[in-house]
């Protein structure tokens, strides 16, 4: 896909002016409107003192944040008022905090907001909600839920919340919370096709155009040599599957490109293999943005050759050929921190470990979760049984940038267009 400068829309405009008046938001949008990108001008326009939270350590890593577990210190399951504590480390951080930013808010649950409001509380010596910090919540409900696993949280959240999603939490009660809407799809310029997002997402999808997406289900299909088709699959097992047989039909010897990990940088947020093996006739992805725009997150394309420190892509861009380098590069966990005097205390972040490898994996096929954020040209929606997941069809379908690269390898039911009825319920009642 070319990489354009995006011009600012008054959508953006308008969410950056919000963001500076120290209300709380909600910034929210179809796949492919933004919001990462508003999230990043922001976060480098503003003077205010400011921290980027994610529910999981790989989705940190993307926004170039810390989790909200590891800020606040809560524990790895369901979070009862009595297992948030004063935190100490990070006292003088909390009393500047001015902005807190929580990406991927759709899949951070009700108990966790609440625990958040009582910490801002407790580590600011205020009983304002969230402690007085504006508060910036950026994500699409229609996406993928929150998890919860075991039985025993199942019980919890039927009898305590409305429902697992964030905005079941008391908190949100006690303050004015404004939904941004972010309107212009950059990914997407097909009327009809965004049409057919839309009542998939919103789960309104009719015989007609359940008909109109299933014209592109190719029984047998085989893409031919070069074409670049990656398979999205709802099951890990799936895509492990085809690009181990993949790798293994390929003939070329195979070269293994190893990493470098310093510091804490735990194995399961390495964004790629530790041991990458590739081969010449591969097919890859990249998985970071390229500082020289050369490629982005989710830029497909095949080995054609593997050096010693890199490896050379071929990639098609508006039907030409060409080729880009791919060197090794940098992750980093932060941690964010307090700088300067007493009287100046400015928040900035400190590394806690560097994971060092080629930004690449094999991407004959990739998990819907692993796509999300991420634009395809051609892709081949592979359910498997069937969607299992609210917003799973949606996210799959959305990361295509027109109908015509989209192969169904089995057609749509009305059983795959998975809403959950709490979610449109808060969307009409913010709108």
């Amino acid at each position: 896909m070319a990489l354009e400068p995006l011009q600012l829309s008054d959508d953006f405009n308008y969410a950056l002016e919000r963001m500076e008046s120290g209300d709380h938001l909600f910034i929210t949008g179809r796949a492919g409107t933004g919001k990462s990108t508003l999230l990043q001008i922001f976060r480098r326009s503003t003077t205010r003192n400011v921290v980027v939270l994610a529910p999981t350590g790989v989705a940190a890593l993307n926004v170039h944040g810390q989790t909200i577990h590891s800020l606040f210190g809560f524990p790895p399951r369901l979070i009862l008022p009595e297992n948030v504590r004063p935190n100490r480390r990070y006292k003088r951080l909390f009393e500047n905090l001015e902005v807190l930013i929580i990406d991927e808010i759709s899949m951070v649950r009700a108990d966790v907001m609440e625990a958040i409001d009582l910490a801002l509380k407790m580590n600011r010596n205020s009983q304002r909600p969230f402690g007085g910090v504006q508060i910036i919540l950026f994500g699409d409900l229609y996406q993928l839920p929150p998890i919860v696993s075991s039985q025993e949280e199942k019980m919890y959240f039927s009898q305590r919340y409305a429902s697992a999603y964030f905005f079941s939490a008391d908190c949100l009660d006690l303050i004015d919370l404004e939904m941004i809407e972010l309107r212009q799809v950059y990914r997407q310029d097909s009327r009809h096709f965004l049409r057919l997002l839309d009542a998939i997402r919103n789960a309104t999808v009719d015989y007609d155009e359940l008909e109109s997406l299933n014209e592109r289900h190719v029984p047998d299909f085989v893409p031919e040599e070069g074409e670049n088709y990656l398979t999205l699959a709802a099951r890990n097992a799936t895509v492990n599957g085809i690009n181990a047989k993949k790798l293994t039909e390929n003939t070329n010897p195979e070269i293994l490109y190893l990493a470098q990990v310093k510091g804490a940088f735990h194995e399961n947020l390495f964004p790629v293999p530790a041991a990458l093996k590739l081969k010449v006739g591969a097919q890859v992805m990249t998985v970071r943005n390229d500082n020289d725009k050369k490629y982005v997150n989710g830029t497909i394309g095949t080995v054609v050759e593997c050096k010693t420190e890199s490896v050379i892509i071929l990639v098609s861009e508006d039907g030409k050929p060409r080729t880009i380098e791919v060197g090794y590069e940098e992750w980093d966990v932060i941690r964010y921190t307090a700088t300067g005097t007493l009287e100046d205390t400015k928040i900035g972040t400190e590394t806690l470990g560097t994971y060092k490898q080629l930004p690449v994996r094999l991407a004959w096929a990739v998990t819907i979760h692993k796509s999300q954020g991420k634009t395809f040209d051609k892709i081949i929606v592979d359910l498997g049984r069937g969607a299992f997941e609210h917003g799973q069809t949606y996210v799959a379908l959305s990361r295509c940038t027109t109908l015509q690269g989209i192969v169904l390898r089995n057609p749509l039911t009305p059983r795959d267009v998975m809403v959950d009825p709490a979610v449109v319920e808060f969307y009409e009642g913010m709108r």
